[in-house]
């Protein structure tokens, strides 16, 4: 009797909805796993108040009647999107020294089309990797108060580097005083430094390992922050609770930067088989932003980027996309991580042809914007798929993305914490 009373009870609460939630129901021709990389024919999710409370191929019982209701005959559903290195300040369309004809707001401003093309493009998460001081956390309460729209956005704040290394503002004389306000020139300046850009709102730690190409006088092989100040950096972001980024093209700071126990390594662009070999071992993530050279280099000097620049550019492009294929072929962690902003917003998702070029499979790539991404940024009760307790938020494309990719390149419908956002179908 006992046991007949528990079932009856089970069946009850399979989906009981307050009289006051909002409920959306969607249907499509099919949805995408992106765990195991294969579809579910005929799903129906529920979103109650913003996050999934039910996956299943009929609709449960208990559904409130005004629930919402959103066919997509014909299209098929996937989470949504993440791209784990983006700079929401930044456009191509303005670089190099052309940047200072611009008033000092000018990035800060141009933070919310970004954000809504981003948004548009089926990115409903975006790590925010830099930009000016505080603006992507300004960003992320506009856009979480309902003011502006765009991605959930998890801002580092501010960069941390080293005097005159990539983080820092290099290129000008030293009559003009031009230096970040967040440069670490010892473990304890980079814990000090650290705990200031978490006090004024960052969500994840940038840090600059070593040079790059879009700064002015550092090569991108260079090592710029010693063992000891990485290690004090994971140490000290790992005690507050967040992840480490850290800007690492050069192959002695990326093994320095994974051995001193960073989170994910942006570019990764002259890793050796060393390197790969220790991201594999520790578990390190890695995030290769192996499109945006195409742009950067068909576009050349029009909108301001230097032929020094460039000419590191062309240096580290083809090596990057390399060392991308021997990663994933040992087995090395990887997520999606676009650098957006070097190219336009909105064109994030023309990554995953390369991503596939370059040895993954679309499912594979996929999942490195999906499933993989939540998981480096903690979040994997949130984002990353579409399981119940996970937030509301799903894409929907025409054609078959786990055999062309690119279709991903063109997303009719955006649905974020329950609400369409984005219809054009």
């Amino acid at each position: 009797m006992l046991k007949r009373m528990i079932v009856a009870v089970a069946a009850v609460l399979v989906f009981v909805t307050p009289a006051w939630a909002d409920t959306l129901v969607v249907t499509a021709a099919r949805m995408v796993d992106v765990e195991r990389g294969r579809y579910v024919d005929n799903p129906v999710i529920v979103i109650t108040d913003g996050r999934i409370t039910s996956v299943g191929t009929s609709a449960p019982a208990g559904l409130p009647a005004d629930a919402r209701r959103l066919d997509l005959p014909g299209l098929t559903l996937l989470p949504g999107l993440i791209d784990m290195h983006v700079h929401l300040a930044d456009t191509p369309y303005v670089s190099g020294w052309t940047a200072l004809e611009r008033a000092d707001g000018f990035g800060t401003v141009l933070q919310a089309p970004h954000a809504r093309a981003t948004l548009d493009a089926g990115f409903t998460t975006v790590r925010n990797l830099g930009g000016p001081d505080f603006a992507d956390v300004a960003l992320m309460q506009a856009i979480d108060g309902g003011f502006v729209p765009g991605p959930r956005v998890i801002p580092a704040g501010a960069y941390i580097g080293a005097t005159g290394g990539h983080c820092d503002v290099t290129g000008f004389p030293y009559s003009m005083e031009m230096e970040s306000d967040f440069v670490a020139d010892s473990p304890d300046q980079m814990r000090h430094a650290i705990r200031e850009v978490r006090k004024y709102g960052a969500q994840v730690i940038k840090i600059c390992a070593t040079g790059g190409v879009f700064s002015r006088n550092t090569e991108p092989g260079q090592q710029q922050l010693t063992y000891e100040e990485l290690k004090a950096a994971a140490d000290e972001a790992h005690m507050w609770g967040l992840k480490v980024a850290a800007h690492a093209h050069g192959a002695s700071g990326i093994r320095d930067a994974i051995r001193a126990g960073i989170d994910t390594i942006e570019h990764a662009s002259l890793i050796d088989a060393e390197g790969i070999r220790m991201a594999v071992e520790h578990g390190t993530w890695l995030s290769m932003d192996i499109y945006n050279t195409d742009f950067t280099q068909e576009t050349g000097t029009r909108f301001g980027v230097t032929e020094d620049n460039l000419r590191k550019d062309r240096e580290v492009a083809q090596v990057q996309r390399d060392a991308f294929r021997a990663a994933h072929a040992a087995g090395a962690r990887m997520v999606f991580g676009s650098d957006a902003g070097i190219y336009p917003h909105g064109q994030n998702a023309r990554q995953f042809a390369v991503m596939v070029e370059y040895g993954m499979t679309p499912a594979e790539a996929i999942r490195s914007a999906t499933w993989n991404a939540a998981q480096a940024l903690g979040r994997e009760r949130d984002i990353g798929a579409i399981v119940v307790g996970r937030y509301g938020d799903l894409i929907a494309v025409a054609g078959d993305p786990l055999a062309d990719v690119r279709v991903l390149e063109t997303v009719p419908l955006v649905i974020k914490g329950g609400e369409v956002v984005r219809d054009v179908r």
